[in-house]
Parts: C-alpha cells; sequence; structure tokens
C-alpha cells in the first residue's frame, strides 16, 4: 500500500523515532509498504517517520550506483571518514535542494528484516542516502545542516505555505 509523505513542517519530522524491538509481522507489513511508497514516489530514501510512524526504520535504494533495496532497523553510525558536499532532496520537503556536507564513507550497525545484526560499510552515494534517513529518524531533517540565517529563512518560507 502507498502511503501518505508526510511534509515539513509536520511534527513527526522534527522527534526521535523509537527503536523497534521484534521484527514481527506487523514491522514486515510496514516495510513491504515503506519500499512500495519509496517506489512510487521515485525517492532514493524513506524513513519510517516520514510516512508518520515512529519507529527506526528506513528503506535505502542505492540502485543509482549498481545497488539494490536494502531495510536498515535500528541504524547506528558507529564510524565516519571524510566529507564531501553534494545537492540533497527529500520527500518531505518537496521542490527543495541544497548543497549538504556529509561523511563520505560510514560504518552502519542495524538490523535486516529478517531481524538479523548485520554491519556495512558504505561510501558515496549509499552513505549519504543512509545519513540523510537517520538524520530523519534522529528528528532532523537537511535543513538543520544549512548554515543558521538561510535555514531560519527557508523554515518560515516554509511555516508561510
Amino acid at each position: 500500500m502507498i502511503l501518505n509523505i508526510k511534509t515539513y513542517p509536520d511534527k513527526i519530522l522534527t522527534k526521535k523515532t523509537k527503536p523497534v524491538g521484534e521484527v514481527n509481522a506487523e514491522i514486515k507489513k510496514l516495510i513491504d509498504d515503506m519500499v512500495e511508497t519509496l517506489y512510487a514516489k521515485r525517492g532514493a530514501g524513506l524513513a519510517a517517520n516520514q510516512i508518520g510512524v515512529s519507529k527506526q526504520i528506513i528503506i535505502v535504494d542505492d540502485s543509482r550506483s549498481g545497488g539494490n533495496v536494502r531495510v536498515l532497523i535500528n541504524p547506528k553510525i558507529v564510524d565516519k571518514k571524510g566529507l564531501a558536499i553534494m545537492a540533497e532532496g527529500c520527500l518531505s520537503l518537496p521542490g527543495l535542494e541544497f548543497d549538504i556536507k556529509r561523511p563520505k564513507t560510514i560504518v552502519v550497525e542495524y538490523m535486516d528484516k529478517g531481524g538479523q545484526a548485520q554491519k556495512i560499510k558504505a561510501s558515496d552515494l549509499l552513505a549519504r542516502i543512509i545519513c540523510h534517513e537517520t538524520d530523519h529518524l534522529n528528528g532532523k531533517t537537511m535543513l538543520d545542516k544549512l548554515p543558521l540565517l538561510k535555514r531560519l529563512r527557508i523554515k518560515n518560507q516554509l511555516r508561510k505555505k
């Protein structure tokens, strides 16, 4: 089922999400719906709070770099290296794009859809998508990465809409 995307300034986007305990049938259904929604909206990543669910689940599609769909439950970035600046967009901030500084390479620990502990090293686009979506789980958007005055101006404009 395709779900609605919450857009800024929806409050759920500014709140830290809750860890997933057990990967049960309800969580698996949510993940399937998130994947379907991600493809329908043509995104590269989706966090559960973007569809109104306060759970630490992200879906990442790095197929543009030859990868595939990944499900990361309770992701935790445990190492970061390098820096790269690249334009980013966000399904919760439609039509906006900003140059954002992110780590070039990360190591992330998480649970997969089967509930198994995993650890991967990600670089470039995959690392960027995981960082972006992990920020969502922590109640942050790409707006929070902007310089203060620019951030305040854009947030005020978005609230007026």
